[in-house]
């Protein structure tokens, strides 16, 4: 007689692929968390390289100049100072979306302020207290809000303050000072 039903089955059973789901799902969760970690290191080291060829880029455009007068965001724009992946139309912007505003002050404009803006506590806390050196850094100011217009009186500056604080900035102050997890943290780098 012929059998009409096979009953042999093959394949795999619902405990198996669901065992093999589980795996699949704790391996994306790792690998998701591994990517945002490398993006997140990624756009900091841009934002340092950012700061340090705007930083060389005036430098060098004023190196015969007596003062830094006239040096805007947008006269960086113009005078091609600025890195091309920071410039968003007419406007500064660093590797995190804020703004980067750029200005003369001081003492007969011998000094110039870079401001970067709409920085999350992390990232201020580790840019503020990153060894910038000594070579023509008057001072650093951290604020837990944007800054439109650089204050050239900055909270560290070369010497000790009232409050003992000097440059470098250490991670404990710069933590301390950079305000809560949202992105509104900004620093200002002031140079002679």
């Amino acid at each position: 007689m012929n059998r009409i039903f096979n009953s042999e089955q093959s394949g795999r059973s619902m405990v198996e692929m669901l065992g093999v789901l589980a795996i699949i799902g704790v391996l994306s969760v790792g690998g998701i968390s591994g990517y945002s970690k490398a993006m997140a290191k990624f756009k900091l080291t841009k934002a340092q390289d950012q700061l340090t060829m705007l930083l060389m880029n005036i430098r060098t455009a004023y190196a015969t100049s007596p003062s830094y007068a006239g040096i805007t965001s947008s006269n960086a724009i113009a005078y091609n100072l600025a890195p091309s992946d920071m410039i968003s139309g007419t406007s500064l912007h660093n590797a995190f979306g804020g703004s980067v505003e750029v200005a003369a002050g001081g003492p007969s404009n011998t000094h110039f302020a870079i401001v970067f803006n709409g920085l999350g506590k992390d990232t201020c806390a580790s840019l503020a207290s990153s060894d910038w050196g000594s070579d023509g850094l008057v001072g650093i100011d951290i604020a837990a809000s944007s800054v439109d217009s650089p204050s050239f009186t900055p909270t560290h500056d070369g010497s000790t303050d009232a409050a003992g604080k000097a440059l470098p900035v250490s991670l404990t102050q710069a933590y301390t000072e950079c305000g809560g997890a949202t992105a509104t943290n900004s620093i200002t780098w002031v140079y002679y």
